[in-house]
Protein backbone atom coordinates (compact mmCIF):
# COMPACT_ATOMS: atom_id res chain seq x y z
CA UNK A 1 0.00 0.00 0.00
CA UNK A 2 1.63 3.35 -1.60
CA UNK A 3 2.48 5.53 1.84
CA UNK A 4 2.31 8.57 -0.67
CA UNK A 5 -1.38 7.67 -1.29
CA UNK A 6 -2.37 7.43 2.32
CA UNK A 7 -0.43 10.79 3.02
CA UNK A 8 -2.67 12.73 -0.09
CA UNK A 9 -5.64 11.03 1.41
CA UNK A 10 -5.09 11.87 4.87
CA UNK A 11 -4.28 15.64 3.27
CA UNK A 12 -7.93 15.63 2.07
CA UNK A 13 -9.31 14.99 5.81
CA UNK A 14 -9.10 10.97 6.09
CA UNK A 15 -7.24 9.68 9.29
CA UNK A 16 -4.74 7.06 8.85
CA UNK A 17 -6.92 4.13 9.14
CA UNK A 18 -9.66 5.19 7.10
CA UNK A 19 -6.82 6.18 4.00
CA UNK A 20 -5.62 2.60 4.41
CA UNK A 21 -9.34 1.04 4.61
CA UNK A 22 -10.71 2.74 1.07
CA UNK A 23 -7.34 1.84 -0.33
CA UNK A 24 -7.86 -1.62 0.75
CA UNK A 25 -11.38 -1.31 -0.51
CA UNK A 26 -10.29 -0.23 -4.02
CA UNK A 27 -7.90 -2.97 -4.51
CA UNK A 28 -10.83 -5.88 -3.01
CA UNK A 29 -14.48 -5.44 -3.07
CA UNK A 30 -16.89 -6.37 -1.59
CA UNK A 31 -15.27 -7.10 1.63
CA UNK A 32 -16.75 -8.32 4.87
CA UNK A 33 -14.78 -5.81 7.97
CA UNK A 34 -12.99 -9.15 8.70
CA UNK A 35 -11.02 -9.46 5.25
CA UNK A 36 -10.91 -4.98 4.99
CA UNK A 37 -8.65 -5.54 8.28
CA UNK A 38 -6.09 -8.62 6.72
CA UNK A 39 -6.09 -6.25 3.73
CA UNK A 40 -5.44 -2.88 5.65
CA UNK A 41 -3.52 -3.98 8.65
CA UNK A 42 -5.84 -2.09 10.56
CA UNK A 43 -6.81 -4.28 13.97
CA UNK A 44 -10.32 -5.42 13.57
CA UNK A 45 -11.98 -3.83 16.02
CA UNK A 46 -10.61 -0.51 14.67
CA UNK A 47 -11.69 -1.62 11.16
CA UNK A 48 -15.58 -2.11 12.15
CA UNK A 49 -15.44 1.49 13.77
CA UNK A 50 -13.66 3.05 10.42
CA UNK A 51 -15.71 1.21 8.35
CA UNK A 52 -18.74 3.33 9.94
CA UNK A 53 -17.47 6.50 9.81
CA UNK A 54 -16.49 6.38 6.26
CA UNK A 55 -19.95 5.26 5.63
CA UNK A 56 -21.31 7.92 7.11
CA UNK A 57 -19.17 10.54 5.18
CA UNK A 58 -20.25 8.50 2.18
CA UNK A 59 -16.50 7.51 1.19
CA UNK A 60 -18.15 3.54 1.71
CA UNK A 61 -21.18 1.92 0.79
CA UNK A 62 -22.51 -0.55 3.06
CA UNK A 63 -24.34 -3.91 1.34
CA UNK A 64 -26.68 -5.78 3.30
CA UNK A 65 -26.73 -9.59 4.18
CA UNK A 66 -24.60 -11.61 6.68
CA UNK A 67 -22.13 -10.39 7.10
CA UNK A 68 -22.28 -7.09 6.01
CA UNK A 69 -20.01 -6.09 3.45
CA UNK A 70 -18.63 -3.09 1.82
CA UNK A 71 -17.81 -1.18 -1.14
CA UNK A 72 -16.04 1.87 -1.90
CA UNK A 73 -17.41 5.22 -3.84
CA UNK A 74 -15.14 5.36 -7.09
CA UNK A 75 -12.40 7.36 -6.83
CA UNK A 76 -13.45 10.02 -9.63
CA UNK A 77 -16.79 10.32 -7.78
CA UNK A 78 -15.51 10.88 -4.44
CA UNK A 79 -12.73 13.10 -5.74
CA UNK A 80 -15.12 15.30 -7.67
CA UNK A 81 -17.35 15.58 -4.72
CA UNK A 82 -14.24 16.45 -2.26
CA UNK A 83 -13.40 19.16 -4.95
CA UNK A 84 -16.58 20.99 -4.77
CA UNK A 85 -16.65 21.13 -1.19
CA UNK A 86 -13.25 22.64 -1.09
CA UNK A 87 -14.09 25.04 -3.80
CA UNK A 88 -17.10 25.77 -1.74
CA UNK A 89 -15.18 26.24 1.54
CA UNK A 90 -12.67 28.21 -0.04
CA UNK A 91 -14.99 30.54 -1.85
CA UNK A 92 -16.57 31.09 1.78
CA UNK A 93 -13.43 31.64 3.10
CA UNK A 94 -12.13 33.92 0.88
CA UNK A 95 -15.15 36.17 1.21
CA UNK A 96 -16.01 35.82 4.93
CA UNK A 97 -12.11 36.04 6.41
CA UNK A 98 -10.99 39.32 4.75
CA UNK A 99 -13.63 40.89 6.97
CA UNK A 100 -12.14 39.70 10.38
CA UNK A 101 -8.32 40.97 8.74
CA UNK A 102 -10.01 44.63 8.49
CA UNK A 103 -10.15 44.69 12.30
CA UNK A 104 -6.77 43.45 12.94
CA UNK A 105 -3.90 46.07 13.29
CA UNK A 106 -0.74 44.74 10.55
CA UNK A 107 2.20 44.34 12.42
CA UNK A 108 5.54 46.03 11.09
CA UNK A 109 7.65 43.35 10.82
CA UNK A 110 12.00 43.61 11.38
CA UNK A 111 14.17 41.86 9.23
CA UNK A 112 18.21 41.78 9.42
CA UNK A 113 20.72 40.54 6.76
CA UNK A 114 21.05 41.19 2.75
CA UNK A 115 19.52 37.38 2.37
CA UNK A 116 16.19 38.01 3.89
CA UNK A 117 15.78 40.80 2.73
CA UNK A 118 16.04 40.44 -1.09
CA UNK A 119 13.97 36.98 -0.74
CA UNK A 120 11.60 38.88 0.63
CA UNK A 121 11.65 42.26 -1.66
CA UNK A 122 11.51 39.02 -4.73
CA UNK A 123 8.19 37.03 -2.54
CA UNK A 124 6.74 40.95 -3.27
CA UNK A 125 7.58 41.47 -6.46
CA UNK A 126 6.51 38.11 -7.31
CA UNK A 127 3.17 38.66 -5.65
CA UNK A 128 2.34 42.15 -7.45
CA UNK A 129 -0.56 42.21 -9.22
CA UNK A 130 -0.82 46.16 -10.59
CA UNK A 131 1.97 47.98 -9.81
CA UNK A 132 5.70 48.54 -8.07
CA UNK A 133 7.30 51.55 -6.84
CA UNK A 134 10.74 50.83 -5.86
CA UNK A 135 14.19 52.84 -5.25
CA UNK A 136 17.20 51.20 -5.45
CA UNK A 137 20.82 51.24 -5.98
CA UNK A 138 22.99 50.19 -9.37
CA UNK A 139 24.84 47.58 -6.79
CA UNK A 140 21.28 46.06 -6.13
CA UNK A 141 19.96 45.54 -9.48
CA UNK A 142 21.07 42.87 -10.90
CA UNK A 143 19.84 40.55 -7.92
CA UNK A 144 16.03 42.53 -8.95
CA UNK A 145 16.27 42.66 -12.43
CA UNK A 146 14.73 39.53 -13.63
CA UNK A 147 12.02 39.41 -11.50
CA UNK A 148 11.16 43.17 -12.40
CA UNK A 149 11.18 42.09 -16.12
CA UNK A 150 9.09 39.59 -15.61
CA UNK A 151 6.65 41.80 -13.78
CA UNK A 152 6.37 43.94 -16.11
CA UNK A 153 5.94 41.16 -18.68
CA UNK A 154 2.27 39.74 -16.79
CA UNK A 155 1.17 43.66 -16.82
CA UNK A 156 2.51 45.08 -13.74
CA UNK A 157 3.28 48.90 -13.74
CA UNK A 158 6.74 49.67 -12.48
CA UNK A 159 8.17 52.83 -11.82
CA UNK A 160 11.91 52.77 -10.56
CA UNK A 161 14.09 55.55 -8.73
CA UNK A 162 17.46 55.02 -9.32
CA UNK A 163 20.62 55.60 -7.49
CA UNK A 164 24.39 55.75 -9.04
CA UNK A 165 23.55 55.37 -12.53
CA UNK A 166 21.05 52.12 -12.01
CA UNK A 167 20.49 51.01 -15.44
CA UNK A 168 17.55 48.61 -15.78
CA UNK A 169 17.02 47.08 -19.50
CA UNK A 170 13.63 47.44 -20.88
CA UNK A 171 12.57 49.40 -17.64
CA UNK A 172 12.64 53.42 -17.34
CA UNK A 173 14.70 54.70 -14.49
CA UNK A 174 14.06 57.76 -13.33
CA UNK A 175 17.94 58.70 -11.61
CA UNK A 176 18.13 60.68 -9.00
CA UNK A 177 21.17 62.48 -9.08
CA UNK A 178 21.97 63.31 -5.17
CA UNK A 179 24.12 60.82 -4.34
CA UNK A 180 26.70 62.63 -2.23
CA UNK A 181 23.78 63.55 0.35
CA UNK A 182 22.10 59.84 0.25
CA UNK A 183 25.32 58.13 0.70
CA UNK A 184 25.68 60.14 4.14
CA UNK A 185 22.65 57.70 5.14
CA UNK A 186 24.31 54.50 3.24
CA UNK A 187 22.46 52.63 0.74
CA UNK A 188 18.82 51.33 0.51
CA UNK A 189 15.88 49.67 -1.00
CA UNK A 190 12.42 51.27 -0.73
CA UNK A 191 9.30 49.55 -1.87
CA UNK A 192 5.58 49.72 -2.34
CA UNK A 193 3.65 46.96 -3.96
CA UNK A 194 -0.12 47.36 -4.90
CA UNK A 195 -0.44 50.00 -2.56
CA UNK A 196 -1.36 46.96 -0.41
CA UNK A 197 2.68 46.54 0.99
CA UNK A 198 6.00 48.40 2.15
CA UNK A 199 9.59 47.85 2.70
CA UNK A 200 12.12 49.78 3.78
CA UNK A 201 15.68 48.78 4.15
CA UNK A 202 19.06 49.81 4.73
CA UNK A 203 22.02 48.06 3.08
CA UNK A 204 25.34 49.96 2.42
CA UNK A 205 25.58 51.22 5.76
CA UNK A 206 29.07 50.63 7.28
CA UNK A 207 28.50 50.74 11.03
CA UNK A 208 25.24 48.84 10.79
CA UNK A 209 24.33 45.10 9.36
CA UNK A 210 21.53 45.37 6.41
CA UNK A 211 17.76 45.49 8.05
CA UNK A 212 14.67 46.74 6.91
CA UNK A 213 10.74 47.22 8.10
CA UNK A 214 8.42 44.97 6.19
CA UNK A 215 4.29 45.77 6.63
CA UNK A 216 1.06 45.96 5.36
CA UNK A 217 -0.42 48.42 7.72
CA UNK A 218 -2.32 50.57 5.65
CA UNK A 219 -1.14 53.77 7.34
CA UNK A 220 2.67 53.17 6.76
CA UNK A 221 2.27 51.78 2.97
CA UNK A 222 0.62 54.75 2.01
CA UNK A 223 3.88 56.89 3.89
CA UNK A 224 6.34 54.62 1.53
CA UNK A 225 4.06 54.98 -1.52
CA UNK A 226 3.72 58.77 -1.29
CA UNK A 227 7.53 59.10 -0.26
CA UNK A 228 8.29 57.10 -4.14
CA UNK A 229 5.65 58.93 -5.83
CA UNK A 230 7.36 62.10 -4.02
CA UNK A 231 10.41 61.62 -6.01
CA UNK A 232 9.48 60.61 -9.26
CA UNK A 233 7.62 63.87 -9.25
CA UNK A 234 10.16 65.85 -8.35
CA UNK A 235 12.65 64.34 -10.41
CA UNK A 236 10.40 64.93 -13.93
CA UNK A 237 10.48 68.46 -12.46
CA UNK A 238 13.55 68.63 -12.11
CA UNK A 239 15.08 67.13 -15.59
CA UNK A 240 12.41 69.55 -17.58
CA UNK A 241 13.23 72.29 -15.70
CA UNK A 242 17.00 71.70 -14.44
CA UNK A 243 18.50 75.34 -15.92
CA UNK A 244 15.39 77.26 -14.12
CA UNK A 245 16.22 75.23 -10.92
CA UNK A 246 19.75 75.55 -11.02
CA UNK A 247 19.44 79.49 -10.74
CA UNK A 248 17.04 79.35 -8.06
CA UNK A 249 18.44 76.67 -5.71
CA UNK A 250 21.76 75.94 -7.10
CA UNK A 251 23.45 72.89 -8.96
CA UNK A 252 21.62 70.12 -7.38
CA UNK A 253 19.36 72.22 -5.40
CA UNK A 254 21.94 72.36 -2.34
CA UNK A 255 20.57 76.12 -2.03
CA UNK A 256 17.69 74.53 -0.78
CA UNK A 257 18.64 71.75 1.06
CA UNK A 258 21.01 74.18 3.31
CA UNK A 259 17.94 76.36 3.63
CA UNK A 260 15.49 73.34 4.63
CA UNK A 261 18.40 71.30 6.32
CA UNK A 262 20.52 73.78 7.70
CA UNK A 263 24.07 75.33 7.07
CA UNK A 264 25.60 72.03 8.17
CA UNK A 265 24.22 69.89 5.41
CA UNK A 266 27.19 68.46 2.77
CA UNK A 267 26.97 70.70 -0.14
CA UNK A 268 27.97 69.35 -3.52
Amino acid sequence: MSDNLIEKLKELGLNSYEAKVYLALLKHHPATGYEISKESGVPQARAYDTLKALESNNVVVAIGGKPVTYMPVRPDELLDRWERSFQGSIKYLRDALPSLADETVEPVINMRGEESIFKHAIEMIHNARQSILIELWEMESATLYQPLIQAKARGVKVKVVGYDNCQLDGIEVHQHSHIEQSLMSGRWLIMSVDDQEGMVSTIGKADRPPQAVVTRNPGIVLVITELIVHDLFLLDVERNLRPQIEKLYGRDMHLLRRKILGADVVSV
